[in-house]
């Protein structure tokens, strides 16, 4: 944890990659940025898909999460089985993902095989067919998958949490219930798909080893058929996220307590960004940080403490957790609070500025060097507005913070009483040493 680090080099600026940005007809925005190396080409396609806000919410989640799971299942052209010897013989990989905000597609394609990916891909989106079967075995894993990981501590703060950070708001809610999950009808699926899954507002990326001019024209014909008048509502953005008071969710018997801690952030356009991802770093958002020497390597109460920043698009957040012993709850929870205000109001040192500098620098340039990295961060700056120039402004940001705006992005963000902690844990071993540490509300 003390080693010597050579000094941090002058950041070079990175050539950036050209992109061909271009809305089609339909609406769907593409962008396509030639990356040479190896003869594979990455796609992201991102489909607006918002929570609706209020009770409708939970059956949506429902409905979408099974939605991911079947859409290739079958289209009005191949069954379910075809669709996957047609991805074998184009030497590709598709997958589809949902959450509070969209629809995701990622694939990884052969570049001779893009023009098959894409028709494949208009198939799906255009002529899903949600057979009975596939959709009531997909609904019945699910089922199960929720029933397994509600008895996860983890899952049970994680929820606990974005319940208590976002009432009211479509991202306090992840995980469906059991009761509308079983629900879920392939009728559902196929109404969700044809009104919601719609092109316009929707962002489709592609890297990889491919002319962007003749790639753009190739999606233009395969997704000429993908219309529809339908615009996309976003997700409400989230206001400012006040901290609250503690809350203890009681896991009877438990040997572990896991405690997380989640707040506001700032999002990657705000002007005081770059220095909130140092005093993360700092604080706990890599393993040289105060956090893990402090709590990990000092006094072993536990393995693996992290602090992250999160972007959804309505709003970014930090996130903060760690698992202790039941023993040790609250000498870990006053390790962490200590960290906590020490971030937010004592200037940190060069040196550790320095460090946790070159790893943010570093950790960008790694990310990045992969086409698929590239796309995948590529989609994500689409989508929050930002373009390419991100790649060598973000660097610059991080060169010119300094330790005064280390100090004040701490006492923005970190800064005890701004954050909200939940604990899942053996209420009876632990409340009374916790209520002498910090207000406690139970759940």
């Amino acid at each position: 944890m003390n080693a010597a680090f050579p000094p941090l080099g002058k950041q070079r600026t990175p050539k950036l990659p050209t992109v061909s940005d271009t809305v089609l007809d339909n609406g769907l925005r593409v962008l396509a940025v030639r990356r040479p190396g190896v003869p594979l080409v990455e796609l992201r396609l991102r489909i607006p898909l918002a929570t609706p806000v209020g009770k409708g919410g939970e059956t949506h989640v429902a409905r979408a999460s099974v939605l991911s799971e079947t859409l290739l299942s079958g289209t009005t052209e191949r069954d379910a089985s075809q669709i996957a010897a047609t991805l074998q013989s184009l030497g590709a990989q598709l997958n589809a993902t949902t959450d509070a905000d969209r629809l995701g597609f990622g694939a990884s394609v052969l570049a001779s095989g893009l023009g098959g990916m894409l028709e494949l891909l208009a198939e799906v989106l255009t002529s899903a067919t949600f057979p009975k079967r596939e959709v009531e075995g997909a609904r019945d894993r699910l089922v199960q998958h929720i029933a397994i990981a509600r008895s996860s501590p983890s899952v049970i703060a994680q929820e606990a949490l974005l319940a208590r950070m976002f009432a009211g708001h479509p991202y306090a809610l992840e995980i469906p219930s059991v009761e509308s999950v079983t629900d879920v009808r392939a009728s559902h699926l196929r109404a969700l798909h044809k009104n919601r899954a719609v092109p316009a507002g929707s962002i489709l990326t592609m890297v990889g080893d491919i002319s962007p001019a003749k790639a753009t024209a190739q999606v233009a014909k395969a997704f000429a058929g993908w219309q529809s008048s339908y615009q996309q509502q976003p997700t409400p953005h989230v206001p400012d996220q006040p901290g609250r008071v503690a809350l203890l969710v009681d896991r009877p018997g438990a040997v572990q307590t896991t405690i997380r801690f989640g707040g506001s952030a700032p999002d990657r356009k705000d002007p005081g960004y770059p220095a909130t991802v140092l005093a993360n770093l700092v604080f706990g958002g890599y393993f040289c940080s105060r956090w893990v020497a402090n709590i990990r390597e000092d006094k072993g109460y536990t393995y693996s403490p992290h602090s992250s920043i999160d972007h959804p698009p309505a709003g970014s957040r930090i996130v903060a957790g760690a698992d202790v012993a039941t023993a040790v709850t609250a000498p870990a929870l006053l390790e962490t609070l200590y960290e906590l205000g020490r971030i937010a109001s004592v200037p940190v040192t060069q040196e550790e500025l320095d460090q946790a500098r070159r790893y943010a620098i570093g950790t960008l340039a790694l990310g990045t060097a992969s086409q698929a990295g590239l796309a995948g961060l590529v989609s994500q700056l689409a989508a929050a507005e930002l373009g390419l120039d991100y790649l060598r402004d973000y660097p610059k940001g991080l060169e010119a913070v300094t330790v005064d705006d280390v100090l004040e992005a701490g006492a923005r963000c970190y800064a005890p009483g701004r954050l909200t902690p939940v604990l899942v844990g053996d209420r009876a071993v632990i409340e009374d040493s916790l209520r002498g540490l910090v207000p406690l509300e139970i759940a």
